[in-house]
């Protein structure tokens, strides 16, 4: 699950640049969870 990635992890994709398509524009969104610390907003979506 992308949520589950490290914060390192994403911030690399994000000096290095993120892949084309959806799964970069879901890597994108996730670093930008991580990066303002917005985490807990997953936690509803974990339950399913």
């Amino acid at each position: 699950m992308l949520a589950d990635l490290p914060g390192h992890y994403l911030a690399w994709f994000a000096r290095e640049d993120f892949p084309e398509g959806k799964l970069g524009a879901l890597l994108a969104l996730m670093h930008e969870i991580d990066h303002n610390n917005l985490r807990l907003l997953l936690d509803p979506l974990r339950g399913r």
